[in-house]
């Protein structure tokens, strides 16, 4: 190899060294939250003069990030921190942690109502059981980098679900809870698009109004009826996805 392949090798390893690193330090602002979503990147030039490299490293730098849909780029008007925007498949049982995480934002949850009552007439209609039976009553909203996420309304059947009403809900979110200890033969989805009510918008951090994404989804064991839930998400920020085959 000649003195000359040596030197191009050595300023292509430092180039890549220096991508990753502007990568990383970008990506890390983002996902910490330090920059929140509309922040403005840092025009080219001046993190090609921050860094001391050239605008085309920056501009390569900047484009993965955008394909990896961390931020926008707007013509004539620069680069900005993307809402997040995630999907969830039709026909499964997500976690929500998981579609945040997908996201590469920090997750995080709190649960403002945990209430043991007897089922009323519309607990009857919604989570199949009959009136008078001991339910849980849960309100959970999860949180995607420190902003509302999704919110989980929650209704659990305690007669099918040993144990639950001793799980510590300050530490791991139901859902997660519920998919981790309770085996599911069966489940019911409803999707439609409702205006966020004052209680909805003022949990999720939106105006009144708006348009929000709603799934509504029952699920059995063994027939028994374990769980009604409904999650709300506004309706920019969330996508669902169905994969399917012909039918015979």
């Amino acid at each position: 190899m000649s003195v000359s392949t040596l030197v191009t090798a050595e300023r292509d390893t430092e180039a890549g060294t220096l991508h990753q690193r502007i990568l990383n330090d970008i990506e890390g602002k983002i996902v910490s939250g330090e920059w929140p979503i509309g922040h403005r990147i840092p025009f080219e030039v001046d993190l090609a003069r921050e860094y001391g490299c050239s605008r085309m490293t920056v501009n390569k730098v900047l484009t993965q990030l955008a394909r990896a849909g961390l931020i926008e780029r707007v013509k004539k008007s620069g680069s900005f921190v993307s809402q997040p925007h995630t999907q969830s498949a039709v026909l499964e049982i997500s976690d929500i942690r998981k579609e945040v995480e997908s996201l590469k934002l920090p997750y995080a949850f709190n649960v403002p109502r945990v209430a043991k009552r007897k089922a009323q007439g519309a607990d009857r209609l919604l989570l199949d059981v009959p009136v008078g039976t001991a339910i849980l009553d849960i309100t959970c909203v999860h949180l995607a980098g420190g902003k509302p996420f999704c919110l989980e309304q929650r209704l659990i059947n305690l007669s099918s679900v040993e144990g639950v009403d001793q799980a510590d809900f300050t530490k791991i979110p139901p859902g997660q809870w519920l998919l981790s200890q309770v085996p599911w033969s069966s489940a019911e989805h409803r999707i439609h698009a409702a205006a966020a009510d004052a209680t909805t918008a003022e949990q999720l951090g939106i105006a009144q109004g708006t348009a929000c994404l709603v799934i509504e989804r029952r699920t059995w064991s063994a027939g028994a009826a374990v769980t009604q839930v409904r999650l709300t998400y506004p309706g920019d920020r969330h996508a669902l996805v169905a994969t399917f085959t012909p039918s015979s």
